[in-house]
C-alpha cells in the first residue's frame, strides 16, 4: 500500500507540474509580459533602416514567443542588397536583426548605370555611378556577361590586398584570358582563373621591376615587358 500511495502521489505532483507549466506558457504566449518592446538592427551601411523595418512586420505588443524569426529573416533577405540575415530573440523584450550587406567587388558599365557585382558573382544593384575604388569589368570576345563576371570575381578574390586597390579594370576575354589594368597604366596578364594562390604569391615581387606588362599566366615562368 505505501508503494501504491507513493506512485499515486508522484502522478499527482506530475500532473500539477504540467498544469503549472501550461499556465505559464499560455501567459507568456498571450500576455504582454514578454511582448516585443525593442527591435535592434545591426550591420547596415548601404541599406536604409526604414526598408528593413518595413520587412520585419512585427505587430506592436506581439509576444516574443509568437514571432517567426525564420519568416522575418526570409523577408529581409529578399532585399537585393542584403547577403544574409540573422534574427534573434533577446529576452525579455528585444529582437536583434543582424544584417550582412552585399558589397561590390567589380561593376559592369551599362546605359542604365553601374551594375554592381559582389564576391559571389551576384549582380545586386544598379547605381548612377560606380563606387569609388571598385574596378570596372570589361568584356571582350564572345564570353557572355555572367561568365565574364564569374571569371573576373574568381580572379579578384584571390588578389593580394596591395594589388586589389590598384586595379582599375578587369578585362575578361575568356575563362582562360583575364587581365588587370592598373590605375597607373600598367597591365597584369593573369590568364586563367586557376593557380590563383601561386599567381598571387609571385605578382607583387614582379611588380617591383621596371616594365608595363607583367605576365603571371604561367606562375612558374613569369615575364615582364
Amino acid at each position: 500500500m505505501p508503494a501504491a500511495r507513493g506512485w499515486h502521489g508522484y502522478r499527482l505532483w506530475t500532473a500539477v507540474g504540467l498544469v503549472v507549466v501550461t499556465v505559464l506558457a499560455v501567459l507568456a504566449w498571450f500576455t504582454p509580459a514578454l511582448s516585443v518592446r525593442t527591435v535592434r538592427i545591426d550591420g547596415l551601411t548601404a541599406v536604409p533602416e526604414e526598408q528593413v523595418r518595413e520587412r520585419l512586420e512585427i505587430p506592436d505588443g506581439r509576444s516574443m514567443l509568437r514571432i517567426d524569426t525564420t519568416a522575418i529573416a526570409r523577408r529581409v533577405a529578399a532585399i537585393p542588397t542584403v547577403r544574409s540575415v540573422r534574427v534573434q530573440r533577446k529576452f525579455p523584450s528585444t529582437v536583434l536583426v543582424t544584417v550582412v550587406e552585399r558589397t561590390p567587388v567589380v561593376y559592369l558599365d551599362a546605359p542604365d548605370g553601374a551594375h554592381l557585382i559582389d564576391a559571389e558573382s551576384v549582380e545586386f544593384a544598379i547605381e548612377p555611378a560606380p563606387p569609388i575604388g571598385v574596378p570596372k569589368l570589361v568584356t571582350e570576345g564572345s564570353m557572355p556577361g555572367p561568365d565574364a563576371a564569374r571569371a573576373a570575381v574568381a580572379v579578384l578574390v584571390t588578389l593580394p590586398p596591395a594589388l586589389s586597390v590598384q586595379v582599375g579594370e578587369v578585362v575578361a576575354r575568356s575563362v582562360s584570358d583575364v587581365s588587370l589594368n592598373l590605375r597607373d597604366g600598367r597591365k597584369v596578364v593573369w590568364g586563367g582563373t586557376g593557380d590563383g594562390e601561386r599567381k598571387a604569391a609571385v605578382v607583387m615581387p614582379l611588380l617591383t621591376r621596371e616594365g608595363t606588362v607583367f605576365d603571371v599566366s604561367s606562375p612558374n615562368l613569369v615575364t615582364v615587358k
